[in-house]
């Protein structure tokens, strides 16, 4: 259990960039990536906006026999992770040309965190059965729709041969994802993991689903970049996102042995659960601050020497001034001291991509010294008042990060990230 984990390659869908350059330059602009919804007809719905990928070609990554049994959200982290495992080098074409893992592939595992499905495919089968009849639905509806269809195929995909499964708790499971990816390795059952988290569920089942549980912002539809205002006082409910950010980790006798380049330590995981409620934090903070604090214990860490937290920010009414409570009650003093921000005011709510994204800007904070904005903070609420790096960019020495996810039945889940050396 005491293997050290590092990270050795990256990959993203987003709302605001399909590349981890353009990701990082979005972040630093502060770019939102909320527009008007281009999936469906929202004449008949309340909420009209959400963070779109935009410009997805999966034949950039997938060849197009296998993208084309695939859910949306297979296709973004197949994409993402084919981009982390490029950075990593570990990558060749086969005799037969296809693409395979140059890691032992027993060795290799595939933890990915999905929170819905193919939500798309579900929509369709379900639009044919009600019209046409059980013959006219779609055949492969069943393996299309199931959250551990993205896990299964990254494994058929690059020939990976460890354990290969699907973390599911709601918005935390990409970064819940992560952490059992970690103990994995620190295990010893793999040297090599792909981990992270994908959504897709921008579609009138999930928009109209979120809508009818008043949990989405549906007072911007004509300024849908102001949208997710996390930590602001006129805030009214999140931005729903779809995406995908995949990491590659490896034990560092793994990454050492072969060359590989260490972009970062993964270096602690926590996890909590409030047994509050089944969609709000418990107003206390409590269980939040629970897992932040075993976090950063299991990463040999003292909470002053966390200089970045990205935040859940979820731009609700209730999340952020809970959160709030939940980094007070586990940093103490030094809460005051903290950068933290939400990237969800950029590229809204992916729900169980949000894991992976964030995780991904906390390396990309630690190795390129910026603290990401949290845009559209123009009047703070008093209820939250820590620095939250408010419109742009903040620019410094990053030593560790640490991200974390709150999801739909009280599940808290934190990483922790340390520059390597």
């Amino acid at each position: 259990m005491n293997r050290k984990v590092v990270i050795t390659g990256m990959g993203v869908i987003s709302p605001i960039g399909n590349s981890i350059e353009d990701f990082s330059a979005a972040l630093k602009e502060g770019k939102s990536g909320v527009s008007r919804i281009t999936a469906f007809d929202t004449t008949d719905f309340d909420v009209r906006i959400a963070g779109e990928v935009k410009d997805f070609d999966p034949g950039l990554w997938i060849d197009k026999k296998t993208f084309r049994k695939m859910a949306r959200f297979t296709q973004f982290a197949a994409a993402a992770a084919d981009q982390a495992l490029s950075q990593a080098g570990l990558l060749t074409d086969d005799e037969e040309g296809r693409r395979r893992i140059t890691a032992d592939p027993e060795r290799t595992g595939v933890v990915l965190g999905n929170g819905i499905g193919g939500f798309e495919i579900a929509t369709e089968s379900f639009k044919k059965l009600f019209s046409q009849g059980p013959r006219r639905m779609l055949p492969l509806t069943i393996p299309l729709m199931i959250s551990n269809e993205a896990a299964g195929n990254i494994s058929m995909i690059y020939g990976t041969k460890g354990p290969a499964y699907t973390q599911i708790t709601a918005c935390a499971s990409g970064t819940d994802a992560l952490g059992q990816a970690l103990d994995l390795i620190r295990a010893g059952r793999c040297d090599t993991v792909i981990s992270g988290g994908s959504e897709s569920c921008i579609v009138p089942f999930g928009i109209g689903g979120f809508q009818m549980l008043k949990a989405l912002s549906a007072t911007h539809n004509d300024d849908p970049e102001k949208a997710s205002r996390p930590f602001d006082r006129d805030r009214n409910g999140f931005v729903l996102g779809e995406g995908a950010g995949i990491l590659v980790l490896e034990s560092e006798e793994h990454a050492k042995k072969r060359g590989a380049k260490a972009l970062a330590e993964f270096a602690g995981y926590g996890a909590s659960a409030d047994a509050y409620h089944i969609t709000a934090p418990d107003p206390s903070g409590d269980g939040g601050g629970r897992a932040i604090r075993l976090a950063i214990a299991d990463a040999g860490l003292n909470p002053e020497d966390i200089q970045y937290y990205n935040a859940h920010g979820t731009s609700t009414e209730i999340n952020d001034p809970t959160e709030t409570k939940m980094i007070k009650t586990a940093f103490t003093s030094h809460a005051r001291a903290l950068k933290i921000s939400s990237i969800k005011s950029m590229t809204g709510h992916c729900v169980a991509g949000s894991g992976g994204m964030e995780a991904i800007a906390c390396v990309l904070a630690i190795r390129e010294g910026f603290y990401p904005p949290t845009i559209n903070l123009d009047n703070p609420d008093p209820e939250c008042d820590l620095d939250y790096v408010p419109n742009k960019a903040q620019y410094g020495t990053i030593n560790a990060a640490a991200s974390g996810s709150l999801g739909f039945g009280g599940h808290n889940g934190v990483a922790v990230f340390k520059k390597y050396d």
